[in-house]
């Protein structure tokens, strides 16, 4: 929501200060999706504001579930009719995860994302960054008076569509009002930031933001390959991603999340993987490390994931050497919902 332009609003009305913060509780903390719910501020102001302003800087086009109804995914359409996606995902019962974008396509080109698939569009907004927060959050108001539970979201991830630091500017002021207690009041370590390895932004976010989580999606430890699969290495190599990673450990002291996809045949290989534990070895302070090794989620690429009992091979093998290491858990695949899924195909 624009909260600049209901002040504007507001003040144009000679309403009094603390109705702004009447407001921004309602639609921040409680999840009203209409000012006409708000009934602690007076009825013709509510018809006013449901006239002047929108709540969502988007309307939804689709919403997809999956049978287990523990991933949902929207497909979200622009005021300049561009479509970005969302997805909702439960971890844990209880607990639900935002996948947000922070851009309409993404100009990376990366062979196993459907998004770079569907090219660049535009950068978001900060407000249609967070706006994607809002809408899951009126979602489940609405599916909890359905069961009578209480859920809420509990976890942000940046790793929908596009390169959330080739779109720093607002970025940045979406990560500052998801912290913000007047706003949506998320702590630090609830969100996470995912990069492709735009190494010359890390500086400014470990300074501004040292407690929000930063993964980086390595997915390579050649350069040769990474190149081929990931265009982007071609400016911010290993080299200059190993040091960026060096720099944000003596800045914020902090773990960084390293995501590696497992393509069969292509970077799983014993080859790989060794050269892999040689990279991760070779960076200063690499206990700050952990890896997240992530089956391949088919899109309309020929690629193939790696088998499951490789991957628990690769797993053992790099805590063996004393990296630590997990297998995430995948979900919304069923949805095209997971890592590297998203087309915003209507």
């Amino acid at each position: 929501m624009n909260v600049n332009l209901l002040e504007k609003i507001l003040i144009e009305n000679e309403q009094p200060k603390y109705r702004l913060e009447q407001i921004k509780k309602a639609i921040y903390k409680d999840g009203v999706s209409s000012f006409l719910e708000i009934k602690n501020i007076p009825k013709n102001l509510r018809e006013l504001l449901d006239k002047e302003i929108e709540i969502l800087s988007f309307k939804l086009e689709n919403l997809l579930v999956s049978k287990d109804k523990k991933s949902f995914k929207a497909l979200l359409k622009l005021k300049d009719n561009n479509f970005i996606e969302t997805v909702l995902i439960s971890p844990k019962p209880e607990l639900w995860s935002v996948c947000i974008s922070s851009q309409a396509g993404c100009a990376l080109a990366c062979e196993f994302c459907a998004t770079g698939k569907m090219g660049f569009k535009r950068n978001l907004l900060s407000e249609e960054i967070t706006d994607q927060i809002l809408f899951w959050r009126q979602h489940l108001k609405i599916e909890n008076c359905k069961l009578k539970i209480q859920n809420n979201v509990s976890n942000i991830v940046l790793m929908g569509m596009g390169e959330p630091f080739l779109n720093w500017e607002n970025v940045e002021q979406s990560l500052s009002d998801l912290i913000n207690e007047d706003l949506f009041g998320f702590g630090s370590r609830s969100i996470s930031v995912s990069t492709s390895g735009i190494m010359n932004k890390i500086e400014n976010f470990a300074r501004e933001f040292p407690q929000i989580n930063l993964a980086i999606s390595l997915h390579f430890a050649n350069n040769e390959k990474r190149s081929k699969y990931m265009p982007i290495n071609k400016e911010y190599n290993l080299e200059k991603i190993k040091q960026g990673i060096e720099n944000y450990f003596q800045i914020t002291k902090r773990k960084i999340f390293i995501e590696y996809l497992l393509l069969k045949g292509i970077n799983d290989t014993k080859e790989d993987i060794e050269e892999l534990l040689r990279y991760l070895k070779s960076i200063k302070n690499n206990y700050l490390l952990h890896v997240n090794l992530i089956r391949y989620n088919s899109t309309e690429s020929k690629l193939k994931a790696s088998d499951y009992n490789k991957v628990q091979g690769i797993k053992n093998f790099l805590i063996k050497n004393k990296i630590s290491t997990t297998i995430r858990k995948s979900l919304g695949s069923e949805i095209s919902g997971a890592c590297g899924q998203l087309t915003a195909n209507k």
